[in-house]
């Protein structure tokens, strides 16, 4: 079965989708944790990778169907973003797993918000991770469904016998007659 502009349109659009919802889901966890207490650099880095994703996720709901145009857009968004997102999860994963996730900033909130939180911004990497290779996927679709096929042309007598249009103007005298 070969991958459309069918299949891709809405496999984008689900993954867009939980991707933006993931962004805005730690945008509201970081942004309760830097309400809550002290904070720490890596909480500011994730509030500010939350609050740009959200703003520059939304074209990549429209690319589905302008791939001409947002594609190319997009497909830069994905990969910028996607280092940036594993670079938060790595910053989570050193703050909450590496020793008692309770004192780490902000201390005293519980270690099943921060989980939460680190389990979010994975979850905003790997739905930015996947868009990448949908959009290739949906683009390499795209371009393979709108561009026209060989053009095969008869050379040669057709079935009347005619020499074909593109032919001299001058008629060929018969064999043997000079």
């Amino acid at each position: 079965m070969a991958f459309s502009t069918a299949i891709s349109r809405p496999l984008q659009l689900a993954t867009r989708a939980l991707q933006w919802c993931s962004a805005v889901i730690v945008l509201g966890l970081t942004a309760y944790f830097i309400n809550t207490g002290p904070r720490g650099e890596h909480i500011i880095y994730q509030e500010v990778i939350a609050v740009l994703s959200v703003v520059f996720f939304l074209p990549a709901f429209i690319s589905p169907f302008l791939p001409t145009t947002l594609s190319k857009f997009v497909l830069i968004i994905d990969v910028i973003f996607s280092y940036l997102w594993l670079t938060s999860f790595i910053f989570a994963a050193q703050d909450y797993n590496w020793h008692l996730c309770y004192f780490h900033a902000p201390p005293g909130v519980s270690c099943s918000i921060k989980y939460a939180n680190e389990a979010f911004i994975f979850l905003a990497f790997i739905f930015t991770f996947f868009g990448v290779f949908l959009e290739i996927a949906a683009l390499w679709a795209y371009r393979k469904g709108n561009t026209a096929g060989p053009i095969h042309e008869k050379h040669g007598a057709g079935a009347g016998g005619r020499a074909p249009l593109d032919a001299p103007a001058e008629p060929v005298a018969p064999a043997g007659t000079v």
